[in-house]
């Protein structure tokens, strides 16, 4: 399927234009869904816990979803960082920088303390996901 993004001035997506038999397809999937009937929702369990409202900015978001990157990448990239600008201040190779931005790659606390002090955020804005031992 053509799809069209249009961008403003940031780059940041809009709009995205579709081809017209697949908008009226998709209004068809929607008039199919009642949403009325609450009895037909599946309730979904879920556990707060605190890191629920660690806030991240717009721009960090913005990059992992224009880019396709990790939030590690997308905080570097925000910063103007390369790499190996990280790895020099980490002591730690390109690679392994590399490896760490991986976007299953859950960084150690020492590591996460270090990232957010080189991109002036909180550790908890580094990660997604804190392990037990956060």
């Amino acid at each position: 399927m053509a799809v069209q993004l249009i961008r403003d001035d940031k780059g940041d997506p809009q709009y995205v234009v579709i081809p017209y038999s697949e908008y009226c397809r998709m209004r068809m999937k929607l008039a199919e869904y009642d949403d009325e009937n609450e009895q037909d929702w599946e309730d979904i369990p879920w556990e707060s816990d605190k890191y629920d409202d660690v806030p991240l900015p717009d721009a960090v978001c913005a990059i992992m979803n224009r880019e396709n990157v990790s939030l590690q990448a997308a905080w570097r990239i925000m910063r103007g960082l390369s790499q190996q600008d990280v790895a020099d201040k980490l002591g730690i190779s390109q690679s392994a920088v590399s490896q760490l931005e991986a976007k299953d790659t859950r960084p150690q606390r020492r590591t996460r303390e270090k990232l957010a002090a080189i991109y002036g955020c909180t550790q908890e804005q580094i990660s997604l996901y804190l392990p037990k031992e956060g």
